[in-house]
């Protein structure tokens, strides 16, 4: 009877309730004394601890104290398990929050690049009182850098001198990064003039500057002033900064001082790795690039993709492919590499086709990878690709920014269809200079000079500075439209309002336009005004005022031109035809003979002519004296219909025998 009997069950705990009994068990217990929760800040693993404890500090009335407030404020700053809005509010709330807080939060919201939000906070630091020491300003200073704040980053400094932390080598490398930011490298250069000590950062810091603000000279002084005067060694930083510097300058000599420096005193990492790769690559050493790639003992993506873009930069698309398929893991950048290669040397259907492997492989393309084909589209006219591509960026949500909207621009304006590209235009709500440049260089190309012209001076009137690129655009749609006045005046406001270094694409549209308008006494002064020792320029303009001349019936200047264009080396059969042909018109056979003879000595010849069509989506092209094409039969026999109907014949039929004789 007695063994049937059994202690009741107790009734189960919610599992809210055993949740927060580690605040009372005697493992977990929170005595109410500041140290106790100290103690328990430190030992707490989460971010739902943390909030319980902090409400039972609030229960004992200890929300205030500033070791517990610092230590609450510490563990919410934490990127891995804290909670940086949570530590806004601490703080927010506090009544007397010490430095230590103040710097927690400003660290945290400057490394996650809320950059707004810690200058903020430093205000209301200074505000309150509190002196800001060496570790509050690294922290603000770079959060004004990427703001962009000059005035508020020289009010700043002018803090940091009141304070006596001028000579604080962490507090100047913060300084100098900030205004090499800025770009304003005279201030960068003040502040790293008056350190008394500089350490490897210090060093580390003007280096980057400079290449950052592309002063690679300077880079490159700074790093031999280091060698020189400083008891600091290159570390990876110098070596990386200063390589870019050597790329830059095509510094080979120096560039292998520093993979012998490294060799000896560093390990080759991975990043000094790519910066030798890029660096010999670009200085045209691609089989120095690739034994440094090949001794690498651990490659990344960015290695891979920094040796096969070398070898797209040199042209080499096939050992680039090669190298591709063998890239164990290829990100967005590599396959955009690729297929930039193949649109930057013509070979579209191949660009075109990766896409597709692209896509089968569901990796996601970035505009940067439409942009590229795009850039093809334009180049071979390919329309119905183009639009297809349009397509593509409107359905997958790529947004059209500055960047892919100058790239529709193009490819629309290339094809002919400048409506379209106009229509997209406006559409941008951002536009940039390169933008501008594209529609107006792309109503020159199909004839609109009074659209082209005035958009320029929209694109002025909205504050935009135009390029270089910009002036071939309107002096080109000038050209197209005889505006010789308008011309004439371009050409002056290039010149010596946005100080541009005419080129030959500029020199090269005047003289088009004075020739056309048969003002050739002026387009031959304007060509002597070119530097003697540029042959480069003078050679196209000399040959665009002998075709002028022919145009004009001028022999006189024609002879002139030509006895100038024979005392040249040049290589372009264009000009050389061009020239034979002008002595031909003249009936002078013997100088027609001599121009011939020089080709065949500079083993130069006459570059065919070619044509291309796109049928459904595909690019046909046809060059004079290529092979023939797969549907040549049935080409020469359409035109054998047509010419049926245009001569009125009865019959004509042609037999393949025929067709093998015809080139085209």
């Amino acid at each position: 009877m007695f063994a049937r009997l059994r202690a009741p069950l107790l009734p189960s705990t919610p599992r809210r309730v055993r949740s927060r009994r580690f605040l009372y068990s005697s493992s977990y217990s929170v005595s109410p004394t500041p140290t106790s929760f100290v103690s328990h800040l430190k030992s707490c693993k989460s971010l739902r601890q943390l909030k319980q404890i902090h409400a039972r500090v609030f229960r004992v009335g200890l929300e205030q104290h500033e070791n517990v407030l610092n230590k609450l404020v510490a563990f919410c700053a934490d990127p891995c398990r804290g909670d940086l809005r949570h530590a806004e509010r601490v703080l927010g709330h506090a009544r007397d929050p010490s430095l230590f807080v103040y710097n927690v939060v400003i660290k945290a919201l400057a490394k996650r690049g809320e950059s707004g939000k810690a200058v903020s906070v430093f205000r209301k630091l200074r505000e309150r009182g509190v002196s800001p020491d060496n570790f509050t300003y690294p922290y603000v200073l770079k959060a004004i850098g990427r703001l962009g704040a000059v005035d508020e980053g020289e009010k700043v400094h002018g803090y940091v001198v009141k304070s006596g932390l001028e000579f604080d080598a962490y507090v100047c490398n913060s300084l100098m990064d900030m205004y090499a930011e800025f770009g304003r490298t005279a201030s960068m250069e003040r502040v790293f003039d008056e350190m008394p000590e500089r350490d490897v950062v210090s060093w580390n810091v003007v280096i980057s500057g400079y290449v950052r603000c592309r002063r690679f000279d300077d880079a490159v002084g700074i790093f031999e002033r280091m060698l020189v005067e400083s008891n600091a060694r290159p570390d990876e930083a110098t070596v990386v900064s200063t390589l870019s510097a050597c790329t830059a300058l095509k510094l080979l000599e120096l560039g292998m001082d520093i993979h012998d420096y490294v060799n000896k005193e560093l390990i080759c990492t991975s990043i000094i790795g790519n910066a030798l790769l890029d660096m010999y690559s670009k200085c045209g050493h691609l089989d120095v690039a690739r034994k440094t790639f090949d001794e690498m003992p651990t490659k990344n993506v960015i290695c891979w993709t920094s040796m096969i873009s070398g070898y797209v930069n040199c042209g080499q698309l096939d050992e680039a492919r090669e190298l591709f398929d063998r890239s164990p893991v290829k990100d967005i950048v590599l396959w955009t590499a690729m297929i930039n290669g193949y649109v930057q040397f013509n070979r579209f259907d191949e660009a075109i086709d990766l896409f597709r492997e692209l896509q089968v492989r569901r990796i996601k393309p970035d505009k940067f990878t439409t942009v590229a084909l795009l850039t093809g589209c334009a180049q071979c006219g390919a329309l119905e690709q183009g639009k297809w591509i349009h397509g593509y960026i409107d359905e997958n949500g790529i947004q059209l920014d500055a960047v892919v909207g100058t790239a529709l621009i193009d490819m629309y304006a290339k094809c002919g269809c400048i409506d379209k590209a106009l229509d997209i235009f406006y559409r941008l709500r951002i536009h940039d200079t390169a933008s501008w440049t594209a529609i107006i260089c792309g109503l020159a190309m199909n004839g609109r000079t009074g659209e082209a012209l005035n958009l320029f001076i929209e694109m002025r009137d909205y504050g935009f500075k135009p390029d270089d690129v910009t002036f071939v655009g309107v002096l080109s749609a000038c050209s197209h439209g005889g505006l010789v006045k308008e011309g004439r005046q371009l050409f002056s406001l290039m010149t010596e309002t946005y100080g541009i270094e005419p080129k030959v694409e500029h020199y090269g549209c005047m003289i088009d336009l004075l020739g056309r308008v048969g003002l050739l006494d002026e387009a031959e002064k304007l060509i002597e005004k070119v530097p003697n020792e540029n042959d480069e320029i003078a050679i196209p303009l000399y040959g665009a005022l002998l075709s002028a001349c022919r145009l004009h019936s001028n022999i006189n200047m024609g002879e002139r031109m030509a006895k100038r264009l024979v005392k040249m080396e040049f290589n372009d059969s264009s000009i050389h035809t061009l020239l034979a042909n002008t002595y031909a018109s003249a009936n002078r056979w013997e100088d027609v003979a001599m121009v011939r003879s020089k080709m065949e000595d500079l083993g130069i010849k006459k570059t065919p002519g070619c044509s291309s069509i796109e049928v459904n989506g595909i690019i046909h092209e046809f060059t004079v004296g290529g092979p023939s094409s797969p549907e040549m039969y049935n080409i020469c026999f359409m035109l054998d219909k047509m010419m049926d109907l245009l001569v009125g014949s009865e019959e004509s039929k042609m037999g393949e025998e025929d067709v093998v004789t015809l080139s085209f």
